[in-house]
């Protein structure tokens, strides 16, 4: 792992556990569960995806777009990241 991206071991072990929670979601559908039940930890699940997607754009910005700003190539990835952040944020 290169050192600009320092919060990757972090990132890796929310979805670690944003996976168990899915599939904790999966069997508590197969169970036949309440839905509102099922929506309550769907939201959970949303707010954590959200909450690494926030990580990973702290990554990109405090190393890749340092990086790039060093090596002069700002333009190319300030538009990398403008894209990202419309796919995000949809």
């Amino acid at each position: 792992m290169d050192n600009h991206h320092k919060h990757r071991k972090s990132i890796v072990n929310r979805l670690a556990k944003i996976e168990g929670h899915v599939r904790a979601i999966k069997k508590m559908t197969e169970e036949g569960r309440d839905c509102n039940d099922l929506l309550i930890q769907l939201s959970a699940v949303r707010s954590a995806v959200d909450s690494c997607g926030k990580l990973i754009l702290k990554d990109h910005l405090e190393g890749c777009l340092i990086e790039a700003v060093k090596s002069g190539k700002e333009a190319e990835m300030l538009k990398q990241l403008n894209d990202s952040i419309d796919k995000f944020i949809k």
